[in-house]
C-alpha cells in the first residue's frame, strides 16, 4: 500500500546523509516488493471507485506534509549515475512510495533505485526503462497538489460508471491507451492500444460491439481524402498504387490515377478503396464494427511498432488493438462456431467474412487520467486532451491524436502528423 511507506519531507531531511554512510552500505538488490504487476480489478468497477478514495486521502496527507521535492532535470540518471540529483531522487520516490523507507539519502543510483524508478514509470505510462530522463523527470515533477486534484477529477467519473455495466464488458481508456476486456468482475485480457490524435480526438462514448469483419477492405473516408490523400498524391503521383488503393467513380468504374486533377478538390467525387492485405491494409486482417455516430471503430494495424511506443496518440479516432486476435476470440466468445482455430483459419484463408457477435458486448470508451487499484498502486497518465482542466504538462510528446464521440467539449491542437509507413496509419 502507498500509505505504508509515506515519509514526510522533515523526517528524510533529519535522517543520515551519505556523508555518515560507506557505499557498501548501500542496498543494490531490487526489492521485489517494488515491482508491478497488471491488476485483475476494472477500472470500471466500485474496487477502482473506492480505491481512488482512498488515494486522494493518501496525497492530501502528502500534500499537508509538504508534497515532494523537485528532482534536477538537468542530466539523465540511470544505473551508475553519482550525483546529489540522485539523493533528491531518492526522496521523491520514498514520499511516492515507489522505494523503501530505508532507502537512505546516497548520490549512488542503484539497482534498487533503478527498480524504484520502473515502478515510477509503470504508474505514469512510460516505458518501464529505469533511466530517467526527459519524459520521467516531467512526470515526476508534477506537484502533489496537482496530482491529488487529478485523483478527484477523475473519481467523478469513475463513480458514473460505479453502476452495473453488465457480466462481459470492454473498456477503452483513452488517455491510457488500453483496452481491457471484462467478465464476471474480472480484467480477461489487456490490450495495448493506439488512440486518436489530439486533433482527431477518439471519443467518449457507450455502445456495443456488433460486428468482426475479417480480412476487411478499408474506405478511405472524406476527411482522410481532403487532409492527407489529395496532399499525398500531390507530392507522389505513385502513392496510390504503392499503397494499393484504387479509384471508382459513382457508377463503380476504376479509374487510373492519373485520370483525377489532384491540384483540386476532384478527388472528393471518388471512392478510395485499400485491398485486402494484412502486410499493407490499414486495418490489418479484423475490423471490429461498434456502433456509433462518429464513424469510428477497433481494429488491427499491419504497423505493430506503435505498441512498444510511450506515445501512442496516432490516428483520426479509432482504436487500434495489440494481440487482436486474443480480443476477436474473447467477443466471439459466445457466438457459436467461432472458436480460436476458426478465427485463425478464416484469417489465414485471405477471404472477406462478416461474423455477427451474439449477444453484442457493451464497449465502454472512457477518459481517465488517474485512478488507484484495490492494491494501493496509483496510476496517473497525460491529460492528453486536456479535458482535466488542471493544465498540466504532457510527459510525451510526439505527433498528435483524434475525432469525436459522445458530445463532451474537446480542446483541439493541430500538431503535424508523424509519417508512418502504411497508408491510412494515421488516418484511422
Amino acid at each position: 500500500m502507498l500509505a505504508a511507506s509515506l515519509v514526510s519531507p522533515a523526517a528524510l531531511a533529519a535522517g543520515d546523509g551519505y556523508g555518515g554512510q560507506a557505499e557498501w552500505a548501500q542496498r543494490y538488490d531490487a526489492d521485489p516488493r517494488l515491482t508491478v504487476s497488471r491488476s485483475t480489478t476494472p477500472i470500471l468497477s466500485t474496487q477502482t471507485v473506492a480505491a481512488t478514495e482512498a488515494a486522494i486521502q493518501q496525497m492530501q496527507d502528502i500534500v499537508a506534509r509538504g508534497g515532494w521535492p523537485m528532482v534536477p532535470a538537468g542530466q539523465q540518471l540511470k544505473l551508475g549515475s553519482n550525483s546529489p540529483a540522485v539523493s533528491i531522487l531518492r526522496r521523491r520516490l520514498m514520499i511516492s512510495g515507489d522505494i523503501g523507507q530505508d532507502a537512505g539519502a546516497s548520490p549512488i543510483f542503484d539497482s534498487y533505485v533503478e527498480a524504484a524508478v520502473r515502478r515510477f514509470q509503470a504508474r505514469h505510462g512510460v516505458n518501464a526503462t529505469g533511466v530517467v530522463a526527459q519524459q520521467t523527470f516531467v512526470a515526476m515533477n508534477v506537484p502533489a497538489e496537482a496530482r491529488m486534484r487529478q485523483l478527484e477529477t477523475n473519481l467523478i467519473r469513475l463513480r458514473s460508471f460505479s453502476r452495473d455495466l453488465g457480466n462481459r464488458y470492454v473498456t477503452a481508456n483513452i488517455p491510457a491507451a488500453s483496452v481491457e476486456t471484462v467478465e464476471n468482475g474480472y480484467v480477461v485480457t489487456h490490450h495495448i492500444a493506439g488512440v486518436g490524435k489530439i486533433d482527431r480526438q477518439s471519443p467518449v462514448m457507450q455502445t456495443k460491439a456488433i460486428q468482426i469483419n475479417f480480412n476487411p477492405f478499408w474506405t478511405v473516408p472524406a476527411s482522410v481524402i481532403r487532409k492527407d490523400l489529395i496532399p499525398k498524391m500531390q507530392a507522389d503521383p505513385n502513392y496510390l498504387t504503392a499503397n494499393h488503393i484504387r479509384v471508382y467513380n459513382k457508377d463503380g468504374m476504376e479509374l487510373a490515377p492519373e485520370q483525377i486533377n489532384w491540384n483540386s478538390l476532384d478527388a472528393m467525387n471518388y471512392k478510395f478503396r485499400q485491398d485486402i492485405g494484412g502486410d499493407f491494409n490499414s486495418l490489418g486482417v479484423v475490423r471490429i464494427d461498434i456502433a456509433n455516430p462518429y464513424g469510428v471503430y477497433m481494429h488491427d494495424t499491419p504497423a505493430k511498432g506503435i505498441f512498444g511506443d510511450d506515445f501512442r496518440f496516432v490516428s483520426s479516432g479509432c482504436i487500434r488493438l495489440q494481440n487482436v486476435r486474443d480480443y476477436v476470440a474473447w467477443l466471439l466468445k459466445e457466438t457459436p462456431g467461432w472458436d480460436r482455430d476458426h478465427i485463425d483459419e478464416v484469417i489465414r484463408s485471405g477471404e472477406r467474412v462478416d461474423v455477427r457477435i451474439t449477444p453484442a458486448v457493451p464497449v465502454y470508451w472512457v477518459y481517465v487520467t488517474a485512478w488507484a487499484a484495490p492494491d494501493g498502486l496509483i496510476q496517473f497518465r497525460d491529460d492528453i486532451y486536456q479535458r482535466d482542466g488542471l493544465g498540466l504538462a504532457s510527459a510525451v510528446s510526439a505527433p498528435q491524436p483524434t475525432a469525436a464521440a459522445t458530445p463532451i467539449p474537446q480542446r483541439q491542437t493541430a500538431r503535424s502528423a508523424q509519417p508512418y509507413p502504411v497508408f491510412g496509419e494515421e488516418e484511422n
